[in-house]
């Protein structure tokens, strides 16, 4: 691996322009394709194994044109103190907004509450529906500030008026998001190298590949049905590990000029080491990514594999766009010190880069803390252990749910219309369970959609059935159920399994079966979905990451090790995650405004996304350990090592990552704000303790031992260079200066 990608490096730093020309091509092909797509489909609710997803399917086969996909609003109209929305002046001023709002654009059916009953027992409170000919998407600005206007004259005649539905939901706001990343990422690369090309080149050639494959995945959009949310997450993923791999690639070819080898030689021996960790470490993200289709939901599958090709992107970018960059400013990026050194003719440009970077290289709080772990590995190992272990306890309060209206901010039209609602009906108003009677098999089919009502009727949590409507062929009913409590609420959960529980027993009575379906069912079988498919999706990525952290560094024992840092990282994300977006604790500082259940795809997307992001940190600092250790270095001093060359550059990759997921908490929507947050969390956590602490207090434990492997498995595993072993005969650097670091006494396990 590492001498083919020795001559990749190679090549491309010789055949520069052919290498940008060649990108530059795939640029605007992929822009073409990009402009000349159909538009990307919608996000797809489709959620195949879950019994809400078979009862809507069997409403759509039944119930023919009963799923209009037409945006709805829902206006909420609430009466002064001391009168009622049946009063006279009330009712004219409801009676004036359903008729100006019937003659709105795009506008199918306006229903008045006092046609439909849809007012409270108390007077106090009713609700009209907007039914609209077109999806929300599709909603003209016309039609959208016709509805606006009708709503500012109702609330001039004294009612209170909110709105809710589809038709009216508000864009989240709009955040710094990807701007603030780059800003941050951009501060964090000039600190660390000191130089604004060394700092710039990365940030290029990352937004080369979230152009790249932004444009692939909208060409490709129609073909595979990938909607925008699809693009969102690759763009996310694509910039922060665009960065990242540029990053590790760019300072060991500043590493090697440091040692005085030629801008050719030093990009070759830096694509042949540091690429050949991006390749495994990108081969890691893939997997984990790839790896969400076991869960057996489109969304997420599309989801993973347009992230991975945003990935895959990114690798083939840093092995080779970024030497034939290299190549064409071979010591632009080189820190100000070289450069000025070199141009004052203070001897040869490779005498004052080997000078410098011997200077630079020593990275003394590394190998301090280095020294540290080594001094006291016990220690260290307990309290990162203990601490982590501490903070993931809440994540066993987990609860996974859909968060709607309720969850949006009190201030919103929505949350208010949400609220009155529940205060005006009850709490279950907003989450009716509608079922779907199968009469096919009855013998008398009225008979048994009269017994399943009166049945779920007085089923406790039941605050009242509509009557049923039967489809044309009168074969199949459906019917509405009003919970006493909650959409997001435990009690409704318990109502829903109650009800379905009841079912072996109608079904024998009646010959009818039924099935539980609406928003409210269908996000909580999505949670039990999601909470199910966690452990075996676990289990397929971490078995085929085991498998490839064994070939790269041919040991048992460091990949069960960075497999249990991993899950030590990810259980304390989770853990923060509900102490800040269930439990409430800290949400202002954050910007949460309402907290309740953890969004149902979360904890997947966390653990897919941060195990490729953990084994990146994994194989780029024990990798450059292992160099050492096959370079004949002790344990003590090959820990040390690897820190001095590594740990600056993890730290920077880190707070990069950080950084670019910390900003999506700038919008508006809680759902951003908590991916965000957990994988900013994580990031930190797997970065800054497990790999910087856990992981070198157990090698420093376990010494020698770490790099165990029985001999049966060393000969059936096929060797593969990550640590360019095989080119150090051939490159062998040119003498230069030793520094104090290296010649430094370290302890020994």
């Amino acid at each position: 691996m590492a001498t083919f990608l020795h001559r990749v490096g190679r090549w491309a730093f010789r055949q520069r322009g052919t290498v940008v020309l060649i990108w530059l091509a795939v640029t605007a092909a992929a822009v073409f394709g990009a402009v000349s797509a159909p538009a990307a489909p919608d996000d797809s609710s489709s959620m195949p194994g879950i019994e809400s997803q078979q009862a809507f399917d069997l409403i759509n086969e039944r119930f023919p044109g009963s799923a209009a996909d037409g945006a709805q609003a829902r206006i909420v109209f609430v009466a002064e103190d001391g009168r009622q929305v049946t009063s006279a002046g009330s009712r004219a001023a409801i009676d004036q907004f359903v008729s100006s709002a019937a003659n709105g654009p795009q506008v199918a059916q306006a229903t008045s509450p006092f046609a439909t009953g849809a007012v409270s027992e108390d007077g106090f409170t009713a609700y009209a529906t907007i039914t609209y000919k077109v999806a929300a998407n599709d909603l003209t600005d016309a039609s959208k500030t016709d509805l606006d206007k009708a709503i500012g004259q109702a609330r001039q005649t004294g009612l209170t008026v909110d709105a809710g539905g589809s038709a009216v939901s508000a864009q989240p706001e709009q955040g710094l998001g990807e701007v603030l990343g780059i800003v941050v990422a951009a501060v964090v690369l000039v600190i660390t190298f000191g130089s604004m090309a060394a700092a710039g080149l990365p940030l290029l050639t990352a937004l080369l590949g979230i152009a790249v494959s932004l444009a692939g995945i909208t060409a490709l959009s129609s073909a595979l049905g990938f909607s925008s949310s699809v693009g969102q997450l690759a763009m996310m993923l694509g910039l922060a590990v665009g960065i990242d791999y540029s990053l590790f690639v760019v300072s060991r070819y500043r590493e090697e000029r440091a040692k005085g080898r030629p801008a050719q030689e030093a990009t070759a021996l830096a694509v042949g080491t540091a690429g050949s960790a991006v390749v495994f470490a990108g081969l890691t993200v893939i997997i984990a990514l790839l790896g969400l289709a076991v869960i057996g939901v489109p969304m997420l599958t599309k989801m993973g594999v347009g992230s991975a090709f945003a990935v895959l992107v990114g690798v083939l970018i840093a092995l080779t766009v970024v030497p034939a960059l290299l190549g064409f400013w071979p010591d632009a990026v080189l820190s100000r010190r070289v450069r000025k050194a070199a141009g004052q003719g203070s001897g040869s440009a490779k005498e004052a880069a080997s000078k410098s970077g011997a200077k630079d290289a020593k990275a003394p709080l590394a190998v301090r803390w280095a020294h540290f772990v080594i001094r006291r590995p016990v220690p260290v190992l307990v309290l990162s252990v203990v601490g982590l272990g501490a903070i993931a306890i809440p994540s066993l309060d987990l609860r996974l749910g859909m968060p709607g209206d309720e969850a949006k901010s009190p201030s919103t039209t929505e949350r208010r219309a949400y609220d009155a609602l529940a205060d005006g009906f009850g709490p279950g108003f907003n989450g009716p369970l509608t079922v779907v009677v199968d009469t096919k098999n009855a013998d008398d089919p009225k008979a048994a959609v009269k017994a399943v009502s009166a049945k779920i009727a007085h089923t406790k949590g039941v605050v009242s059935v509509s009557p049923a409507r039967f489809n044309q062929a009168g074969d199949a009913a459906i019917l509405s159920a009003v919970p006493s409590t909650a959409p997001t609420s435990r009690q409704t959960q318990d109502l829903v399994h109650s009800i379905r529980g009841q079912r072996p027993a109608i079904e024998s009575a009646t010959g009818a079966g039924f099935e539980v379906t609406g928003t409210t069912a269908l996000n909580i079988d999505v949670a039990q979905k999601m909470r199910g498919a966690l452990v075996p999706y676990l289990a397929v990525i971490v078995s085929l990451a085991l498998l490839l952290l064994m070939l790269v560094f041919r040991s048992i024992l460091v990949p069960l090790k960075a497999a249990l840092g991993f899950l030590l990282s990810v259980g304390a994300a989770l853990g923060l995650i509900v102490v800040v977006f269930q439990q409430g604790h800290g949400a202002g500082a954050f910007g949460v405004d309402e907290t309740g259940p953890i969004i149902s795809i979360m904890p997947l997307f966390l653990v897919g996304i941060i195990f490729g992001l953990a084994m990146d940190y994994q194989v780029f600092l024990v990798s450059r350990i292992r160099e050492a250790h096959l370079h004949g270095e002790e344990p003590g001093q090959s820990i040390a090592t690897g820190f001095r060359h590594s740990a600056r550059i993890v730290g920077a990759a880190a707070l990069i990552m950080i950084s670019v997921f910390g900003a999506f908490m700038t919008g508006g929507e809680n759902m951003v704000k908590m991916v965000g947050f957990g994988l900013a969390g994580a990031v930190f956590f797997d970065a800054f303790i497990v790999r910087m602490a856990f992981v070198p207090a157990v090698l420093a434990l376990l010494g020698k031992r770490v790099w165990w492997l029985p001999r049966w498995l060393a000969k059936t595993l096929p060797r593969v260079d990550v640590e360019g072993e095989t080119l150090t005969p051939r490159t062998a650097a040119p003498q230069a200066p030793d520094t104090p670091s290296e010649q430094e006494a370290v302890p020994h396990p």
